[in-house]
């Protein structure tokens, strides 16, 4: 007895999605324009306060949807909290390490990390998950593989950047998956989690006297108080709302707006430095990116599932 063939998707629904999905990625993309309006801010302190305000910003949406039960919920479950403790942790390095490239001149290289990572992600599936890891996942593997080796021999430097952005944002996934819950339900988990090490880091900048909040003035005080936990909650909330009315295909194929976004802005606006070396590494792991997700033949039968988070 055969599955009866799946609903066709409604266009204004999928219209919708596919539009806050992309302004989501769009976000992301121009982010790093946003951090560099903060330079003057250390990347440490730009990270504490992007956690503090974005706790007490999500924290206050939660309570007015009724979510709070869902988030003591998982307090209340240890092994639960011990992955969101993972998860909390690897997001926070993944944050620090990508203001701290975009401060720097380096966001090339954020880039890079971002276009690896579903790949990244693939292989963490195969060894933690065990997920079937196709051959074409492994051709497009190796082209990754290749256009970093082609920049740590043609450079002579190894891209930890990428390296870091990639691996502890495909460890966040994966953590995230094993313990699935609501978008901003789990942002907000991860949050507190760090919530009392980043007021304590602030507290102490302060009485030390090198905090550049509040004394930078009006501007550095709505950039960091309004400003990032607009950055952190508002794409994740988009990106979710078009992952529920997407393809699983679609919303990882729109993913690459992201670091596409990034690698303009660092090339075009910014006039970072890019080689040949450059172009060589870009172009196998782009490559890679199009053997990866180039639409695969399925028998009549077969139906892709709706994206579900």
């Amino acid at each position: 007895m055969t599955a009866p063939p799946s609903p066709p998707p409604d266009p204004a629904r999928t219209r919708s999605g596919f539009i806050a999905a992309a302004a989501a990625c769009g976000v992301w993309g121009v982010s790093p324009l946003f951090f560099l309006a903060l330079a003057m801010v250390p990347p440490h302190e730009v990270v504490a306060h992007r956690i503090v305000w974005s706790a007490i910003a999500v924290g206050v949406i939660l309570a007015l949807r009724g979510q709070m039960p869902e988030v003591i919920a998982i307090l209340r479950r240890p092994k639960a909290l011990l992955v969101f403790v993972g998860s909390a942790l690897t997001v926070t390095l993944n944050w620090l390490v990508f203001v701290h490239a975009v401060t720097t001149g380096q966001t090339l290289q954020a880039s890079l990390g971002y276009y690896v990572l579903p790949l990244v992600s693939v292989v963490l599936g195969a060894v933690f998950l065990k997920e079937r890891f196709s051959r074409r996942q492994g051709v497009a593997l190796g082209l990754v593989v290749a256009g970093v080796a082609v920049l740590v021999v043609g450079l002579g430097t190894v891209p930890w950047i990428s390296l870091v952005l990639s691996t502890s944002f495909a460890i966040y996934g994966l953590l995230r998956k094993i313990a699935p819950t609501e978008s901003l339900v789990g942002l907000f988990v991860e949050t507190l989690i760090v919530l009392p090490f980043a007021f304590a880091f602030l507290v102490w900048m302060e009485a030390d006297g090198v905090a550049a909040f509040p004394h930078q003035g009006a501007y550095v005080a709505a950039m960091l108080v309004i400003g990032t936990p607009v950055m952190t909650a508002l794409p994740l909330f988009l990106y979710t709302f078009g992952a529920r009315r997407l393809r699983l295909s679609t919303v990882g194929l729109m993913f690459y707006l992201n670091p596409t976004i990034q690698f303009l802005l660092a090339t075009i606006f910014l006039r970072e430095t890019f080689t040949t070396v450059h172009a060589m590494t870009f172009g196998l792991i782009w490559a890679g990116i199009i053997v990866y997700s180039w639409p695969r033949r399925r028998a009549p039968w077969q139906t892709e599932p709706t994206a579900r988070y």
